[in-house]
């Protein structure tokens, strides 16, 4: 999709998630799913001309999609036809952007976690938001018994935020008062057996505005206890940070590598979006989004990096994630051929 628009679709992208409603699973809805419905077995040609003798890189049972991707077919088809094409394409997880999403109708979290269950998907984990103005807000910071109830009720093993630590704004000591808070929703989520993490956008790789020596991500990771606060890395969003901010606002080069943060600190990054992009320097963001395996950003070398990592093979979870993909269950299918075509390299 084209990011050479005035709108930031950051912004954008974090406030339509937040703005998801419900609907109920839709069982007459099968019908609908037509031609969309091709198995993962059936591989398209690029992605079996791609698969080697190799171990898989993707290791088993921890390839999952973020919902958000597929907005427009829960709303329309319900949760369990799309939870049945997604176990058709190879996934084996979800994470939740919002636990309803449409207008058909409600659904408990007891059905939804159950639809999951049903379709042999892994409920993994679920974005809500940091803060609101509105007291009532369903939110981290207005009602954080009430969020982890519900994940509770989910049986989610990680529940995070989208939303950038920007609360009191971009100084070293904002984030560091964001990072006090972020670690009371950790200590308050570890009480009951989860995991809070933040998903970073490419801000966060920006510099603090009193201090333009500090990487905002590195005050981050700083200010948070590891033990409490965890991260997800959206992988296509950190080449983004990597493209706009590996110079200082004085023009001063300060490169970064976001493999690097990972293989540094593996255990603080559970979950990771994979999401593409074409290189795009024309672009203020560097990159154009597009489906899992038609981009630039190298899959194999990412997550074998991490994966190859001793002990770590199964410790982390890969979401597929596209925000506005052209056909979505397209989007689904071709990623997880992509995903599970790449091999290790001999």
């Amino acid at each position: 999709m084209s990011r050479t628009h005035h709108t930031d679709p950051e912004l954008v992208h974090r406030l339509s998630r937040r703005g998801m409603l419900g609907v109920a699973a839709g069982a007459t809805a099968a019908a609908l799913l037509g031609a969309a419905a091709t198995p993962a077995g059936a591989a398209t040609g690029t992605a079996s001309a791609a698969a080697g003798r190799g171990r898989p890189v993707l290791p088993p049972g921890r390839l999952g999609i973020q919902l958000y991707s597929l907005r427009d077919k829960v709303s329309t088809l319900g949760f369990a036809p799309v939870f049945a094409e997604l176990k058709k394409y190879g996934y084996d997880e979800v994470e939740f952007a919002g636990y309803t999403q449409g207008s058909a109708g409600p659904i408990s979290l007891a059905q939804l976690r159950r639809l999951a269950r049903d379709h042999g998907l892994n409920p993994i984990g679920s974005h809500v938001g940091y803060y609101a103005s509105d007291p009532n807000a369903y939110t981290f910071a207005q009602n954080l018994d009430k969020v982890l109830d519900d994940a509770q009720a989910l049986g989610l093993k990680h529940i995070g935020t989208a939303s950038g630590p920007f609360r009191y704004g971009s100084t070293v000591d904002a984030w560091k008062r964001a990072a006090e808070e972020f670690n009371t929703y950790g200590a308050a989520a570890r009480a009951r057996g989860m995991k809070f993490y933040q998903h970073n956008h490419s801000e966060e790789f920006s510099f603090a505005t009193d201090n333009p020596k500090v990487r905002l991500y590195d005050v981050l990771l700083a200010e948070t206890d590891p033990k409490l606060v965890y991260l997800e890395m959206d992988i296509f969003w950190a080449y983004s940070g990597q493209f706009r901010f590996s110079k200082r606002p004085d023009g001063t080069p300060a490169p970064f590598e976001p493999l690097d943060y990972v293989l540094r600190q593996p255990d603080r990054y559970p979950l990771f979006h994979v999401k593409d992009g074409v290189s795009d320097p024309g672009n203020q963001y560097g990159y154009r989004m597009t489906d899992v395996g038609d981009g630039d950003i190298d899959y194999q070398r990412f997550i074998s990096g991490v994966t190859r990592l001793r002990g770590h093979r199964l410790a982390h979870h890969w979401q597929a994630e596209h925000d506005n993909p052209t056909e979505s269950f397209t989007f689904a299918r071709r990623s997880s051929e992509h995903l599970h075509s790449l091999r290790e390299k001999c």
